[in-house]
Order: C-alpha cells, then sequence, then structure tokens
C-alpha cells in the first residue's frame, strides 16, 4: 500500500525531533485508502507500547494485518464520540491526517478540544483553506461554490443529490446528510487551527506547505505538528 512521504515526514519529525519521544499513539481515521497503513509504518519503524486506528469501517486488509500486530487496538467507530475516545484513554501523539476537514458533531474544533486533555502531540495533514481569513462550513456556499471546491462531482454516491437531501437522514450514519462525515465539511484556516491550539495550551513545532490540493485552488495541503503543556 503507498502511503505519501509527506505524511510520513510528520510523523519522522514527532519521533526524531519531539522531546519526549512519543511512546503511544492513536491513528483516528487512518483506514479510508490506506488501510491503515500510516500505523503500520510507525509501528515498524518506531514501535509503540499502546497503538490504536480508529475508524468506523476496517478494510479486509487491516483486520488482517492488525490482528498480527502486537500491541495493536482496532477500535471501530466515530472518533468523535466520548465512548470511542474513553476507550483510547490517553496517548502521546495523535493522528489526523485527511480528517479535520469532515468533522462535524463534533466539528473539527471540538475534535482537538476533546484529545486535547488525552494526548501531548497532534500531528496533522489537511487540506487548508485559502481562500479567506475565516473558516468557512462549504455547503453553506451553496450548490454551485461547494461543487467548486470539493474535489468529487455529484456523480460520486456520497454526493448524489447532496443539496435535495441533505436534511434527511442517512440511515448508515444515523445522521442528516448535511452533518455525515462521507463528505467535505470544512475549509479550515491555518489561523483558525493554530489559533485553536493555542487556546488549548498547544505550540506549533512544524508546519510545511505542500501546496495546491489537485485542481482545487482555495485549498492547499498543510501539515502541522503541534506539541501540548505550553
Amino acid at each position: 500500500m503507498h502511503i505519501s512521504q509527506e505524511k510520513k515526514d510528520i510523523i519522522d519529525y514527532v519521533y526524531r525531533k519531539c522531546k519526549p519521544r512519543p511512546t503511544s499513539f492513536a491513528d483516528l481515521g487512518g483506514i479510508w485508502g490506506v488501510d491503515g497503513e500510516y500505523t503500520f509504518n510507525t509501528l515498524r519503524e518506531y514501535g509503540a507500547r499502546r497503538a490504536f486506528i480508529v475508524d468506523t469501517g476496517f478494510t479486509d486488509a487491516a483486520l488482517m494485518h492488525g490482528k498480527s500486530v502486537a500491541n495493536l487496538t482496532l477500535v471501530r467507530g466515530n472518533f468523535g464520540e466520548n465512548k470511542i475516545a474513553d476507550q483510547i484513554g490517553t496517548v502521546d501523539l495523535v493522528l489526523l491526517f485527511d480528517v479535520l476537514l469532515h468533522q462535524v458533531k463534533p466539528d473539527w474544533n471540538e475534535i482537538l478540544q476533546m484529545y486535547s486533555t488525552r494526548t501531548t502531540y497532534f500531528a496533522v495533514f489537511n487540506p487548508q483553506w485559502v481562500a479567506s481569513d475565516q473558516t468557512v462550513r462549504l455547503l453553506d456556499l451553496g450548490h454551485d461554490q461547494y461543487f467548486k471546491n470539493v474535489p468529487h462531482t455529484e456523480n460520486h454516491p456520497a454526493y448524489r443529490d447532496l443539496f435535495d437531501k441533505k436534511e434527511e437522514i442517512n440511515t448508515q450514519r444515523m445522521r442528516a446528510w448535511r452533518d455525515i462525515h462521507d463528505v467535505w465539511q470544512w475549509g479550515i484556516t491555518d489561523n483558525d487551527l493554530k489559533n485553536i491550539m493555542g487556546d488549548l495550551h498547544f505550540s506549533l513545532k512544524y508546519y510545511k506547505n505542500y501546496g495546491r490540493v489537485g485542481s482545487l485552488k482555495n485549498f492547499e495541503n498543510h501539515a502541522f505538528i503541534f506539541q501540548g503543556g505550553f
């Protein structure tokens, strides 16, 4: 399974440059598209006393691999729920790769607050909004602007007729279509992310801009490491 060098660089920086070095971590939403490989790579490279992958669904490849790895716990569920966070407890590092922009009820900032008391480091890789100074809820932009700012068309199953049924209940997630994490939800600005982390007493230890997200002129991939206790 291919993993991006950009995200591997973030993990390497935490383990090679940050003190104290993590001995436990949780990979939140770490299955989609990568079968949990950032977790497995981290365990191969650095080991861990305890590690967690949390997601609402697991691929066969991740399940098979996960069963053979000591000290790894696979947690099925929405990591925004308190009962799921309680299963994790406290870890040194939380990985949030391409997931913050999907989080609604609790919102992305509430996720950070929830886990801020459970970890020392956040490693974040996220498509960041660069079109305005304020974070935006993408669905509030309306149909046409929404689809100009997401990497999917209305032909994608998760997005088909989204605006017509956004107040209806998605029976798989048991919440309104407008609040499911399967679609892009937020354009988060760097300033808003940094300000939230500052309010939570986390300082920025690493930042890198990896440039435009595909053809989306209003999004750039940015990487962050935040350390708590300041």
